[in-house]
């Protein structure tokens, strides 16, 4: 461990009990930036994907025909 992040820590601890969870929940909360920007490249894509089946660009299989062909192939 680093200098600076020993230091940190050490500041982290003399917080008082709601600044340290204020703090936790911030610091756990940039860890997920990553899934947030994931969520938002699927929303996007799921728009996307609906916007061409409404236009007539997408095909449509019915749910037993794709489970059918899965598990011929899965055979």
């Amino acid at each position: 461990m680093n200098n600076s992040l020993k230091q940190i820590e050490e500041q982290a601890l003399n917080l008082s009990p709601e600044e340290r969870a204020k703090l936790a929940e911030f610091m756990l909360e940039s860890l997920n930036a990553p899934l947030a920007d994931i969520e938002s490249a699927w929303s996007q894509e799921i728009e996307l994907r609906v916007a061409a089946y409404d236009r007539g660009d997408l095909s449509s299989y019915a749910a037993e025909d794709v489970f059918a062909e899965a598990k011929l192939t899965t055979k």
